[in-house]
């Protein structure tokens, strides 16, 4: 087996551990913050910044139901302004729970990215989140680290080789958002179905 095929047979297989119970949890967190109109946050360092600006992108546009309010997303790792001026000016650990602190409205949720688990500016931000009664998520890879044991709800992929972890976020990335997509669309279907009823009486 060369390593192309074992790459992409690891990746298959650690599809299948996946901890689904983990990943529905997720999911119907970010269905009840849409239903409530809140803001859902996401924040990670290297490539989980990539997945977290992935993530809020799809999450905005993916969704899109022309019959349906829209998805409320940002990634606070878009402003590099903001985040540059805040590592040079104070650290680079509060890059996160800075922005928070300006944009978090009650019932917004926080979902963290990390690999490690440990990055300490995405653990300050979902402490800061429980602090003040966010709805807060940790997406980790290899042992959980600190950011699996203090989230509200966690998700876990159990690998300790980080291309793998940060493949499998994505995945798990996408498939939450299709999901909330579908689930919005789903939610439309009594709503058409009464209006032509009401429009077949006239």
């Amino acid at each position: 087996m060369n390593n192309l095929t074992s790459y992409v047979v690891q990746t298959y297989q650690m599809l299948g551990q996946l901890p689904l119970w983990e990943l529905q949890r997720v999911a119907d967190a970010i269905w009840e913050a849409y239903q409530r109109d809140a803001t859902i946050f996401v924040c990670g360092n290297g490539g989980s910044a990539a997945t977290a600006s992935h993530f809020a992108c799809d999450l905005s546009k993916w969704t899109i139901n022309p019959q349906a309010r829209r998805v409320r997303a940002i990634a606070l790792t878009d402003n590099v302004p903001l985040i540059t001026a805040w590592s040079n000016d104070q650290e680079y650990a509060d890059v996160f729970v800075e922005q928070l602190q300006a944009l978090y409205r009650d019932g917004d949720i926080i979902i963290a990215i990390s690999g490690s688990g440990n990055s300490a500016n995405v653990v300050r931000a979902i402490e800061w989140g429980n602090r003040v009664g966010a709805v807060t998520i940790g997406i980790t890879g290899r042992d959980g680290g600190r950011l699996y044991r203090i989230a509200k709800i966690g998700l876990h992929v159990k690998n300790n080789f980080m291309p793998l972890i940060e493949d499998i976020h994505s995945i798990v990335c996408h498939a939450l958002a299709v999901n909330l997509g579908r689930q919005i669309e789903a939610s439309l279907q009594p709503v058409m179905l009464q209006a032509k009823a009401v429009g077949g009486q006239q």
